[in-house]
């Protein structure tokens, strides 16, 4: 299906892209070309561009209808039979497309400037390539798949309806600590119901990339992941430092606001209870006396919960509302997605779990997928989409479809930076009282999730560097990380639970080792805020300039058009979570 927009020129404009028929012969086209110039090199990568773009659209359209009904079978065999039978055909092609690329004596007449960022990559992936791999990869990509088949059907019987646990989440922000403690537990308890399920799907997958990493010559797969996310600007060594010091550095902030939490509640309690002057040594025991697991997202003033909004077209209009005050372009570029139907917003019950910006790379259009419900994190959810969203959108007119993606380390620049741009226009959703408490939330929750980032990411190292591991094994380990980055909370009764809280992170099972992006690109968002808080125009220029890069320049450069560094050390880390500290201060409780 070709776009007026992006007409094909190589691919037929009748080829059906699901049809391996329809595919093959035009791999073989491109393998027989002949190519005595650069010039008709160049044309080669265009062509061979059009045609990944043209199949990768082919997978996108299919997984983005998969997850949004994971219960239609005819949606689920439809993104089955591309993995089963598309995918795996197409990789030795491309494996063959790469060496005729690296092979051609008139590479070396290419504008080495421009070639270079993919050059690096193709010899990366031809370094990789290994034929036995394919059918191993089909298999945990089926895995995963069937990871959001039983997540996205997790439901609960809350107050006479059936609700997904997504829509369960709004009670947690409840001021009646009752509801909040049977919300947390209905959903705690319909996890548990899977946990043996989960754990035997991440078995097969462990022992699949286990097998995948010695097949192509690694001693385990940490190393694999690596190369194969062609991370070449850090390392493994890099990673783990970055563990340590969030480890020193912002888990004790963490646990000081589970601590503040811990005694605003408590004091609300003794308000309410008529024992506001009692200390707390002589609480009774119907008082508050520690801090739950159900406890960490409720107003600790007793305030009522945040609700931005009810249904998902005023979560949509409220954030163009805030896109148009920040810069007219961006709210331009979300108001065609809106009028195009690229958004699917709303939970609902067979939907799959999460968020995600999906780019259909044929129209180079962007799709947002969400579970709204009516909380404050939905507006972070989808202003972080939209970052997404943004980025796609400024490489439109990029003829390389490897480049119009750049690498996620700074794709998550994009999204975060736009959640921090928008907190001081949340007024478009609350009054200002309000508002400052939804800044406060959004900021408080950077300093929640680095230490949960490090743990996923100390988990993930663990597990792949011990991969005969057993389940019990597991579990210790996942306890020690715990103990070292979690929250300063009481699991007292639900142990279960604490131990199986790593299988809700779907990163593990859909996208081993990206997660620790989102800390990366934490410290670049932050970079850029405060450019922002200094010349908000100078800010934006910076961003809209680097995200038109796309891909096309190492990730270092990208960090430095945009106007921040490439460094996660503790040199780079301390003075933004200084920064954010002061921030805080300023708010109102």
């Amino acid at each position: 299906m070709s776009t007026e927009t992006f007409p094909r020129t190589f691919v037929p404009v009748d080829a059906d892209l699901g049809d391996w028929d329809a595919i093959e012969p035009l791999l073989q086209m491109l393998l027989d070309r002949q190519i005595d110039t650069s010039a008709e090199l160049e044309q080669w990568l265009l062509d061979n561009s059009e045609l990944i773009a043209c199949i990768s659209e082919e997978r996108s359209e299919r997984y983005i209808a998969m997850t949004c009904d994971t219960g239609d079978s005819h949606k689920e065999r439809a993104y089955l039979h591309f993995l089963e039978n598309i995918a795996p055909r197409a990789k030795p092609y491309f494996h063959a497309l790469n060496e005729k690329y690296v092979a051609s004596e008139s590479r070396a007449d290419l504008d080495a400037e421009r070639y270079g960022v993919l050059d690096r990559q193709v010899e990366a992936e031809i370094k990789l390539f290994r034929e036995q791999n394919i059918p191993l990869q089909t298999e945990v990509s089926k895995l995963a798949q069937q990871y959001q088949k039983v997540t996205g059907g997790m439901t609960v019987e809350y107050k006479g309806e059936e609700r997904t646990l997504p829509q369960m989440a709004k009670y947690l922000e409840e001021t009646d600590r009752e509801i909040r403690q049977q919300a947390w537990g209905l959903v705690a308890a319909r996890r548990l119901q899977d946990r043996d399920e989960m754990d035997e799907l991440f078995d097969k997958q462990l022992e699949l990339r286990q097998q995948i990493a010695v097949n192509a010559g690694f001693d385990d797969y940490r190393g694999y992941a690596f190369k194969s996310m062609l991370r070449f600007d850090y390392g493994i060594e890099d990673s783990e430092r970055f563990q340590e010091t969030v480890r020193e550095l912002v888990v004790p902030l963490y646990r000081d606001l589970n601590l503040r939490q811990f005694e605003m509640l408590a004091q609300e309690s003794r308000r309410k209870s008529g024992r506001s002057n009692v200390p707390l040594s002589e609480r009774t025991i119907d008082e508050f006396e520690t801090l739950r697991p159900w406890d960490l997202e409720v107003d600790p003033l007793g305030r009522d919960p945040l609700r931005p909004f009810e249904s998902s077209e005023q979560l949509e209009s409220g954030v163009q509302e805030i896109f148009a005050r920040l810069d007219p372009e961006l709210e331009a570029l979300f108001a065609s997605m809106r009028s195009e139907g690229d958004l699917d917003l709303e939970s609902r019950k067979g939907k799959a779990p999460g968020g995600y910006m999906s780019t259909r790379d044929e129209k180079r259009r962007p799709f947002i997928f969400m579970n709204a419900t009516g909380l404050q994190r939905d507006v972070e959810t989808l202003l972080h989409e939209a970052g997404h969203a943004f980025h796609a959108f400024a490489t439109q007119h990029e003829p390389l479809v490897g480049y119009r993606h750049s690498p996620i380390e700074f794709a998550e620049v994009a999204s975060m930076t736009m959640e921090l741009f928008a907190d001081d226009e949340l007024g478009v959703f609350y009054n200002a009282e309000d508002a400052a408490r939804a800044k406060r939330k959004h900021l408080e929750s950077i300093i929640k999730i680095l230490p949960w980032i490090a743990q996923i990411d100390a988990f993930q190292h663990w597990i792949y560097a011990h991969p005969e591991h057993s389940r019990d094994d597991r579990t210790a380990r996942w306890l020690e990380l715990d103990k070292a980055f979690g929250a300063a909370v009481d699991w007292s009764g639900h142990r279960e639970s604490r131990e199986s809280l790593w299988q809700r992170q779907l990163h593990l099972f859909l996208h081993p080792f990206y997660y620790i992006e989102y800390g990366i690109a934490q410290l670049g968002a932050l970079q850029l805020w405060l450019r922002f808080k200094q010349d908000q125009g100078e800010a934006l220029s910076g961003y809209h300039t680097a995200l038109a890069l796309g891909g096309s320049r190492p990730l270092p450069e990208l960090f430095e058009a945009a106007g921040a560094r490439f460094d996660f050390s503790a040199e780079t880390i301390k003075p933004l979570i200084d920064a954010v500290q002061e921030e805080l201060a300023g708010l109102p409780a």
